[in-house]
Formats: structure tokens, sequence, C-alpha cells
């Protein structure tokens, strides 16, 4: 089964829906026991420096801060990288941290090229949709303005 379309979205449905095959956005791998794994949506995949960083991977990194209470990653224009990868992030009530320190801390996890260059630290709660997922494109939105998001 899938879905006929999005009510009133006529260009988002042919994007999403193609020769009948539905395009959910989600990237992921299949390994060698035929086990498929969903690592992150393909549109807030980071491109740096020509290396794919899924910012699932680096969100869960930052989660393991004992500071953290939310945090989101993306990727906002870089001259020499095409994209950096960039966090945004919310304390636990009471608990602080420097950017320093988070992206030290994910150095310890993932390598290097993946993590944050650069971390806004926001006292407010990050934007959600109705079902309660983080909206990046909110998020991006001021960095992208009067840009296009193409990496070369």
């Amino acid at each position: 089964m899938v879905m006929m379309g999005y009510r009133e979205r006529p260009e988002e449905t042919a994007r999403a829906v193609i020769d009948g095959w539905m395009h959910t956005g989600d990237g992921g791998y299949m390994d060698a026991d035929g086990f498929v794994y969903v690592v992150d949506r393909v549109k807030d995949m980071i491109i740096s420096g020509g290396e794919n960083v899924y910012s699932a991977e680096v969100e869960n990194a930052l989660a393991q801060h004992p500071s953290v209470a939310q945090c989101a990653v993306i990727g906002i224009p870089s001259e020499r990288w095409g994209e950096q990868v960039h966090a945004v992030v919310v304390m636990k009530s009471g608990a602080s941290a420097t950017p320093e320190e988070l992206m030290a801390h994910c150095h310890t996890l993932i390598a290097g090229y993946k993590c944050p260059r650069s971390v806004d630290i926001t006292a407010t709660a990050l934007p959600l949709s109705g079902a309660g997922k983080i909206l990046k494109r909110e998020l991006r939105k001021p960095y992208w303005e009067n840009r296009e998001r193409r990496v070369s």
C-alpha cells in the first residue's frame, strides 16, 4: 500500500510518489545477513569536504554528554567544506557545558570529521512538529537564507 498523496500539495506528492513507489527520504544500508538499518533522513545528511555525515550519529554522541537534554545537528554553509557540522543544544536544568566541551566529548566517540565544528547552546526548547520531531528545517533556515543548499 502506498499513500495517494499529500493533501493539497501536488508538487510534494510528485517528489515522493514516483511510478507507484513511495520515496520516504530515509537513508540506510543492508548488512551481509540481509538486515536493513535506517541511519538518517537523506535531507538531513551533511556533506562536509566530500564526506557523508549522518546527523543522527552525531546527535547520539552529543546526547551521551551528561549535561545535554536535547540536541539537533544540521549542516550549515562552509566556504571551505561546502557544509560544516553544526549542533544546537539545550542543556538539562541546572547543568552546563561549553561548546568546546561538547565538541571535545564528540571527538571521544566519533570520527573527527563528523564532530560539530560549531555549537549553539540555547535556553529554549527546539522547534517540534505535531508528531514531536525536531524541525531541522526551522533550525537550518537562518543559515541558508538567500543561498542555494548546494555543495560544490
